[in-house]
């Protein structure tokens, strides 16, 4: 099917659409030449038979014949007797020799038609002949010329062979020109497409104003491009940021180490540079998680029933000033690395900025399970709330700007619980923040 593949969508679509009603016209035009010769034949039958019944109905009268016999025009009339001789006929028979053989006249008596060649009653036409026999034994043989219906028939027949590839051109230009516009949109569509590069551009697809199936994949297709052009957008503040990021430590770690040179004192900037490294570390591992978070269908780790109670406690024992609130055993479904590093994130992030102590809980909450980290500091105004889980983000308070952390905890939250199929926000605790964390119920663990 090499040139079924080499043909375009057009003409595909045309193919498909024309072969149908160009099979489906033809089959009606051998129906209706079919009927119409099957039409001429019954009209020519029944005539001979009016003719054959009126002329035996004069025989069977009995009495003196009329010389010749009453025929409509064109047809020819002979009576034979027992003996297949001509007794009568009409004033076209020949009154001498039977328009049938008698081979012929036994398949007529048995009710065929025969046809026969127009000479035999001086006509230029074949006859179609019919055989009627009375009680008495004579033979009626009534003969209708087939002039007429041949020349029907054929002017028929050349009709629609006139008629037939014309009317095909014509569906399939209609067609063609048909298919033509419906795929104008799907071409305008495709230039567009080419003027769209790689580089940032606001340009899209055009979209026709039909309501069908090009509109929706025209729209469907720019809501793609805005996602493509956010993910780029995102990539690029992503890479800005890190380089932003990693610049700092980087310059303090040269800093700190050309002082080294000058001075011979490398026991001075030591502890320094480890800081620094660990800074850059810390930063790198998060760089990387995030990536791979950032990765289209990213492999999820090994899930497994997880209790929270026990998950919480272990967090708060790494920590100074972490409490956990008592409360029932639950269980949610996940990686448990995972679920550790979203709690230390959140935690390591209230320690920071809390007064005196940072509260964990957890709790039922219909289907779901309620993660709090709660702590007593200044607290984030409502605003900027969302704000602060973009990755490197910066508030204008002193909160975001400590050196401690370096913009990628809470970022890094969102898109771990995002990925076990939960939701984390910040809401007021007066004082200070809560952090809360939601994630599915696992029931089935605890029976």
């Amino acid at each position: 099917m090499k040139w079924w593949a080499s043909l375009s969508l057009r003409g595909r679509l045309v193919l498909l659409g024309t072969s149908g009603l160009i099979a489906g016209l033809a089959i009606a035009g051998v129906a209706m030449a079919t009927a119409m010769t099957y039409s001429f034949r019954g009209t020519l039958d029944r005539s001979a038979d009016a003719t054959a019944t009126e002329i035996a109905t004069l025989l069977q009268e009995g009495g003196k014949l009329p010389e010749p016999l009453p025929a409509p025009a064109g047809q020819v009339v002979q009576v034979l007797d027992t003996r297949h001789r001509v007794v009568a006929g009409d004033h076209n028979a020949d009154l001498l020799v039977p328009l049938l053989h008698d081979s012929e006249l036994a398949g007529a008596m048995h009710g065929a038609r025969v046809t026969v060649p127009g000479d035999r009653a001086l006509q230029p036409d074949q006859l179609r002949v019919t055989a009627r026999q009375v009680p008495d034994g004579r033979i009626i043989l009534v003969a209708v010329p087939l002039g007429d219906y041949t020349r029907s028939l054929t002017l028929l027949r050349t009709a629609l062979w006139v008629t037939y590839p014309v009317l095909v051109v014509v569906l399939v230009a209609i067609a063609w020109r048909v298919v033509g516009a419906a795929l104008s949109p799907v071409d305008r569509m495709r230039s567009g497409a080419e003027r769209i590069t790689g580089a940032a551009t606001d340009e899209r697809l055009p979209v026709p104003p039909s309501r069908d199936e090009i509109q929706r994949l025209a729209v469907t297709l720019n809501h793609m491009l805005d996602r493509l052009t956010l993910s780029r957008n995102r990539q690029r503040a992503f890479i800005s940021d890190a380089a932003h990021e990693l610049r700092s430590p980087l310059a303090s770690m040269r800093i700190q180490v050309e002082v080294a040179q000058k001075l011979g004192d490398w026991d001075a900037v030591g502890d320094d540079l480890l800081v620094d490294l660990d800074r850059l570390s810390r930063l790198v591992d998060d760089l990387l998680l995030l990536a791979r978070a950032d990765e289209a269908g990213a492999r999820r780790g090994a899930r497994e029933p997880v209790e929270l109670p026990t998950l919480l406690a272990g967090v708060a024992r790494r920590f100074d000033r972490v409490s956990v609130e008592p409360g029932e055993s639950l269980w949610t479904e996940g990686e448990p690395d995972a679920l550790l590093r979203v709690v230390i994130n959140l935690v390591d992030n209230a320690v920071r900025h809390a007064r005196s102590a940072v509260v964990l809980a957890a709790a039922a909450e219909g289907p779901n399970v309620l993660i709090t980290v709660t702590d007593d500091g200044e607290g984030i105004p409502a605003p900027l709330r969302e704000r602060v889980f973009d990755r490197f983000a910066r508030l204008d308070d002193g909160r975001a700007r400590d050196a401690g952390g370096s913009g990628l905890g809470l970022a890094i939250v969102r898109e771990l619980v995002r990925r076990h199929g939960g939701t984390v926000r910040l809401a007021d605790a007066r004082p200070g923040i809560r952090a809360e964390v939601r994630l599915p119920r696992f029931i089935d663990s605890v029976m």
